[in-house]
């Protein structure tokens, strides 16, 4: 059983060689990526290179760091698009305070756009949340939406609040750092509650932080992950491909 990276952003402004980037990431065991886009430009990319690779699985959404310069058409684009059978969920979309709140009423009203669109043909969706938690609970409570907070960096009662509501925590490279509260976290919550993921080409876990990402690093927080709550890497893989099938395989 091969590992999954549930969220990556594999496109050409990042990465010369693609081709060589899965190669080398399949033969570090993880066999699958769901690559997020986060603009009208990404959703396109991301849907043609699933055409050319049969393991970069499309998931399509606009990101909140781009709510002052996304158009409409990419929002139509995204509505004739969500629903094509191999795009796995709407993503990556959410709230981001973290440089400016001076748009957090627009970025309020995209999230609820997307949110609604999701709800309405029965996608998961695949949540960016930063330093926005407040706002993020309260409005997914308004949605009858299933799905993941990625890179998820909470509190064990936020943790907590997301799992009730039904969601799955996304964790990534971060938890391989040092000083990372996560792994406390991690430590106090059942494997049936996360997925992994990179965020390549953000992100590299140690000991390649700092360098760029690839999806193949997955497997080096899976195994840091699977020291700190005891279990076998298999075991690990079964169950958090287990949690991707009961969120994506609808």
């Amino acid at each position: 059983m091969k590992l999954t990276d549930t969220h990556c952003h594999i496109y050409s402004e990042y990465y010369d060689d693609i081709a060589e980037v899965l190669k080398k990431s399949r033969e570090l065991g993880v066999e699958r990526y769901f690559n997020c886009a986060c603009d009208g430009k990404s959703m396109r990319e991301v849907l043609d290179l699933a055409k050319v690779y049969s393991d970069l699985i499309p998931v399509i959404g606009i990101h909140p760091e781009v709510v002052d310069t996304y158009t409409e058409e990419d929002m139509e684009f995204l509505k004739s698009h969500i629903s094509d059978n191999n795009v796995v969920a709407m993503g990556e979309i959410g709230l981001d305070y973290h440089y400016t709140k001076e748009n957090k009423d627009k970025q309020i009203e995209l999230l609820r756009k997307q949110l609604k669109i999701a709800e309405d043909v029965n996608k998961p969706v695949i949540i960016h949340s930063r330093e926005a938690t407040n706002d993020m609970i309260e409005i997914l409570k308004d949605y009858k939406v299933r799905g993941v907070i990625h890179a998820f960096s909470g509190s064990l009662e936020t943790a907590k609040i997301y799992i009730k509501m039904g969601f799955l925590l996304g964790i990534g490279g971060v938890i391989t750092f040092k000083n990372c509260n996560l792994k406390d976290v991690v430590k106090n919550i059942g494997l049936e509650h996360i997925i992994l993921e990179t965020d390549a080409p953000y992100l590299a876990p140690v000991p390649h932080r700092g360098e760029t990402n690839i999806p193949g690093y997955t497997a080096l927080t899976a195994e840091f992950v699977a020291n700190l709550k005891g279990v076998s890497l298999e075991e690990l893989t079964k169950i958090t491909n287990e949690n991707i099938r009961r969120i994506f395989d609808k």
